[in-house]
């Protein structure tokens, strides 16, 4: 009998459609394994009444995403995890290792679905669960009230133009995936150089035990440019101490002169304070660039900006 690898990820329709989007790749590369697919539940999903996520990964002792995921993967209940790359911790759990990203990244840019950010009368309430898209949106929309939003996908759409909401703010690649993108007159694209997305935005984490048959057999996938460009990211916010609930945004991409490039941004919650960095680097040396761009941040302010929000 060949290799059985176990498959695992949340019951999401997104998180679903993710870890389909990933075996497409891989079933062909490797022909005489059997995938299955196993699906588990994370403190996230059964909290959906407390307000935040932060506030969900305080409760539960770890990830609000990830951490049942990664205690199934430890104990050999799976082999392997799908991860939405933006909801996972910079640091992963002891014993496991995160595998080279698959390529084509998916859209990471943000949309704010039900208006543009001209259209938005002023005064307008506008949901979204993330503080970095409610600091990037005051700073660029100091009028707007933001209020927080949780559920899936589909839900959080829903709430555009209801019960006074006059839009929310979703990532572009969770509504491509599941083709729920809204018409061109009902939302706006948001530029990722002013509204940097979140860090693994667009990207996914595929993570398995070192050492073990699933690591060695997968070793070969994924995609070189997509993974620095991860990991640039990654890095950066790993040396701003920060996690999937702060208010950091971070933008890497490999341009056309082979060189990675990576944009970043800390912002206040309320939106009034902002720093930015910008820098290049070889695409073999991603979390040093990452690394370098974290320092020019902490030199010009981001700590300050960064402690105020924790103490918030």
């Amino acid at each position: 009998m060949g290799d059985v690898v176990v498959v695992g990820s949340r019951a999401s329709a997104l998180a679903k459609t993710q870890a389909r989007e990933w075996l497409e790749q891989v079933r062909p590369m490797l022909p005489g394994v059997v995938f299955k697919r196993r699906l588990l539940t994370e403190g996230g999903d059964r909290d959906r009444v407390t307000s935040t996520l932060a506030e969900v990964a305080r409760t539960t002792g770890g990830s609000a995403f990830s951490s049942d995921q990664e205690a199934a993967l430890l104990a050999g209940e799976v082999d392997v995890i799908v991860h939405s790359l933006k909801d996972l911790p910079t640091t992963v759990a002891d014993g496991t290792v995160l595998l080279r990203s698959p390529g084509p990244r998916e859209d990471v840019r943000d949309v704010l679905c039900g208006a543009s950010l001209a259209t938005l009368p002023r005064g307008a309430i506008v949901g979204t669960g993330a503080p970095r898209r409610m600091a990037q949106l005051r700073h660029l929309r100091p009028d707007v009230t933001v209020v927080p939003i949780r559920g899936n996908v589909p839900t959080r759409l829903r709430r555009a133009g209801r019960s006074g909401m006059h839009a929310v703010v979703l990532a572009a690649a969770g509504l491509n995936r599941l083709g729920l993108m809204p018409p061109a007159g009902e939302r706006e694209v948001l530029n990722p150089a002013t509204f940097l997305p979140s860090p693994g935005q667009g990207a996914l984490g595929i993570q398995v035990r070192i050492g073990s048959r699933a690591a060695e057999l997968l070793a070969g996938t994924g995609d070189v440019g997509v993974d620095a460009a991860a990991r640039a990211e990654r890095s950066l916010l790993a040396e701003l101490h920060g996690g999937c609930s702060v208010p950091v945004g971070a933008w890497a991409r490999v341009e056309a002169d082979g060189l990675l490039h990576l944009s970043a941004a800390v912002t206040s919650v309320d939106g009034a304070d902002q720093v930015t960095a910008a820098g290049q680097g070889p695409v073999d040396a991603p979390e040093k660039l990452g690394a370098h761009l974290a320092g020019e941040l902490v030199a010009r302010g981001a700590v300050r900006i960064l402690e105020r929000f924790r103490a918030s």
